[in-house]
């Protein structure tokens, strides 16, 4: 057979439970947490903020619940790709895959850049390109080995975040009874000014999108559900362990950061990755005494950062290796090493990923700006995808004549859950260019390039469909076998 097969080797089940349900809280905690709520909190205020993660968090919620009903039935590494193909149409399920993995691709090099910005709050005169090469060679490294490695550096970086939040809201609620700040501050900073509502409804729906931006990435579980160990059981409890991380973790900082720092703070909004001094967890921290605050999470999001590489890379990997089983990509990226890994979809990422890093490098950054905005709505695009081909795998359970009892894993509040995550991802996508539309007129290029993702989606989807001939599948024809091939089941 030697090294690499392309048909009879296969992926390997050996993540463990402590790893899936790591990956289901590391792919939705990132630097939106960390840095981006405190902008969020000044753009809508207290009570608008929470609305809006609030809103977006139970969207999530139900599409984690669809995706966890088709990935415990059929646990497979394409995840949401697959079941497009399966459930909705050959070409739909083209563009899913080809459309997140270019957005995964894009991602790894926006996080090679973040990456090596991070590392010049201590080495201010040290050569970003280099630290970029380094971490991106510490990310292939970590994936081209094995699953298991994969999910154990998942397991740590994820960890560390959750003890920093940990840690952050135990902080923050004695600061606001007034153990560490010496008096209680009460809720007075929700009742200044124009708060708790800033800005209105328009306000809310701005931050509706930046909250969504904030949970791409929860998807990764029902990926690597093809991977894991007795995914009837892990696959279930850590999908439904996300929407209450989700609540507690984000909510609760928003709650923590409202509460002892006014909207009004301009450090709310200068707070980014190139300034992790004025990050809301920074502040708080240091309010709270501890001197090292800004080297403490300026180390917790490039861990951060990190996570969020490894886990994209290994998603876009798996998409490749998914979609050339199935035809849909070159047959070598289907090929397998002896450990369960496909190498060659590993390593093309990572190179695209390198090449679009270097792009911005050269200076070339008007083209590396377009495609970094074409990645914007993929994530959006991905969640309603999933909602459709859960509608119709339950349309086909039913005329097939199944019996609900078949599935290992019922969504809740079906169809209700499905429909309410669907018109809210709609919205989303088609609020996209809210903000290039004022009253002095449209800003057309804008306009183009918050929706330059949507005609890439379009222009895969046609072309798949028109060059091959495709039909949306008929119920009655749908493949629902249930389980799966790989290894180790």
């Amino acid at each position: 057979m030697g090294k690499y097969a392309e048909d009879s080797a296969k992926l390997q089940r050996k993540l463990k439970a402590r790893h899936m349900n790591m990956i289901a809280i590391g792919g939705a905690i990132g630097t939106g947490l960390f840095v981006a709520t405190g902008a969020s909190i000044q753009t809508a205020g207290p009570a608008g903020s929470v609305i809006a993660y609030a809103i977006i968090g139970l969207a999530v919620f139900f599409i984690m619940n669809s995706l966890g009903e088709m990935a415990t039935y059929t646990p497979v590494p394409g995840a949401f790709e697959s079941y497009a193909t399966k459930y909705v149409d050959k070409a739909f399920g083209f563009m899913m895959g080809w459309n997140y993995w270019y957005c995964s691709a894009m991602t790894i090099a926006v996080e090679l850049v973040a990456a090596s910005i991070i590392i010049k709050f201590w080495l201010p005169d040290s050569d970003s390109a280099m630290w970029s090469a380094l971490f991106l060679i510490i990310l292939i490294g970590l994936n081209l080995f094995s699953a298991r490695i994969f999910g154990e550096a998942e397991f740590w970086f994820a960890g560390i975040k959750v003890v920093t939040i940990i840690i952050f809201l135990i902080v923050g609620v004695l600061m606001i009874i007034g153990i560490f700040s010496g008096e209680s501050v009460g809720f007075q900073n929700w009742t200044i000014e124009e708060a708790p509502f800033v800005g209105g409804g328009y306000a809310i729906f701005s931050i509706l999108m930046i909250a969504g931006f904030s949970f791409i990435g929860v998807e990764a579980t029902a990926v690597a559900a093809g991977e894991c160990e007795n995914p009837d059981k892990t696959v279930p409890k850590a999908i439904n362990n996300v929407f209450w991380r989700i609540m507690l973790f984000y909510i609760g900082a928003i709650l923590v950061v409202a509460t002892l720092l006014p909207y009004t703070d301009p450090n709310l909004l200068e707070s980014s990755i190139e300034n992790v001094a004025v990050s809301p967890f920074t502040l708080i921290f240091e309010r709270a005494g501890l001197a090292i605050a800004a080297s403490l999470m300026n180390a917790v999001i490039l861990t951060s950062v990190l996570s969020c590489g490894n886990s994209t890379l290994y998603i876009a990997s798996r998409l490749l290796y998914s979609m050339a089983q199935d035809g849909k990509a070159p047959r070598f990226l289907g090929k397998v090493s002896k450990g369960g890994v496909p190498v060659f979809a590993v390593l093309i990422t990572a190179l695209v990923s390198c090449l679009c890093f270097l792009s911005s490098l050269a200076g070339d950054s008007v083209v590396y700006t377009w495609l970094y905005n074409a990645t914007g709505l993929t994530g959006f695009i991905t969640w309603l995808g999933i909602c459709i081909s859960h509608l119709r795998f339950r349309k086909g359970f039913r005329a097939q004549g199944k019996d609900l009892s078949q599935l290992k894993y019922k969504a809740k509040l079906y169809p209700i859950g499905t429909l309410f995550a669907l018109i809210v991802c709609a919205l989303v996508i088609a609020g996209q260019g809210y903000y290039a539309i004022t009253d002095s007129g449209i800003d057309w290029y804008g306009i183009l390039v918050a929706y330059i993702g949507l005609p890439i989606a379009i222009v895969l989807y046609i072309g798949y469909k028109v060059v091959n001939k495709t039909n949306i599948i008929s119920p009655k024809d749908m493949d629902l076998t249930a389980g799966d091939g790989i290894k180790g089941r």
